[in-house]
């Protein structure tokens, strides 16, 4: 199960994600593109190019090894689009958990 608390790692990937390739695809992007670990535990989140979905991207890792695994989450608007994501300046921007939810639920400005 994914948890949100004010602890969580959460990192938003600033260019579009191309989201035919799924939870390998996006594991594989986090790791070599990013330069990041897709199984610390951080959530990765992305954007599609026309700004309409969100996916997020976790790794649960559980003390029972069977149940480990990549959670792949995916909001997408009826109407509408996520209208602020950070620039690409960087390839990655920190969020906390509040931003994420305002975000999530497209209030505030994503900064």
């Amino acid at each position: 199960m994914i948890h949100l608390t004010a602890s969580t790692a959460i990192m938003l990937a600033t260019a579009p994600a191309d989201f035919r390739c799924g939870v390998d695809g996006l594991a594989a992007l986090v790791q070599h593109r990013l330069g990041q670990n897709p199984r610390s535990g951080t959530l990765y989140v992305f954007r599609n190019r026309a700004r309409t979905m969100i996916r997020i991207l976790a790794y649960e890792a559980c003390a029972n090894e069977a149940g480990r695994g990549y959670w792949l989450v995916t909001k997408r608007l009826s109407r509408g689009r996520f209208a602020h994501w950070p620039s690409p300046t960087s390839p990655l921007s920190s969020l906390a958990a509040h931003q994420l939810r305002q975000v999530l639920h497209n209030l505030l400005p994503c900064r």
